[in-house]
Order: C-alpha cells, then sequence, then structure tokens
C-alpha cells in the first residue's frame, strides 16, 4: 500500500507546473506502454521547455499526433497520470496540452 505522505510529498511541486506555458523541443509516441499506462496508448511523451528555461518530459494530451511539430506551444494541465492502483487511489499529475 502506498503510504498517503509519500502520495502528498509527490504531488508537492504540481501547484508549481500548473497552467505554466513552454514549447515542444522533441517526442515520441508510446505505441506499446508499460502496465498501468495501456489504457492510453498510443500517446505522445514530449521533451518541453518551460518559459522559465526549465526542460522536463511529459505526456501531450489532447493533440493530433499527425500535425504534431517541434515548437508547438503547450501548456500544463491536469490529468489522470495512470490506471488506479489496488488501492483504488486515482493518480493525477502534470501533463502538456497543445494551445
Amino acid at each position: 500500500m502506498i503510504s498517503p505522505i509519500k502520495l502528498w510529498r509527490r504531488q508537492k511541486y504540481i501547484p508549481e507546473l500548473l497552467l505554466q506555458e513552454g514549447q515542444v523541443l522533441s517526442w515520441t509516441i508510446v505505441r506499446t506502454p508499460p502496465t498501468g499506462f495501456k489504457q492510453f496508448a498510443p500517446y505522445v511523451v514530449a521533451l518541453i521547455e518551460l518559459k522559465s528555461g526549465v526542460k522536463m518530459a511529459g505526456q501531450l494530451v489532447d493533440c493530433n499526433i499527425l500535425k504534431l511539430k517541434s515548437g508547438a506551444k503547450v501548456k500544463a494541465v491536469l490529468r489522470k497520470v495512470r490506471e488506479s492502483s489496488k488501492e483504488g487511489i486515482i493518480p493525477y499529475g502534470i501533463k502538456f496540452k497543445i494551445k
């Protein structure tokens, strides 16, 4: 079982990143996902550079894979990260949406 304290510590960065804007530097399409991510496949994982200069990897949501280009403007949004655990906890985190 995952400790609620551990979950809270993992989530502390979310308010700082939520709705920040940036751009796509590079991306790849995940067609064969690991356990816990099958419902999202195929999905795009991108390297994002935020306006603050911070670079991070994240999943792109609600995007047309065929029209995706480097330099596309994105914003950080809160979304379900993976399937719920055995304990019934639904994990949420930062993903990115094309503006």
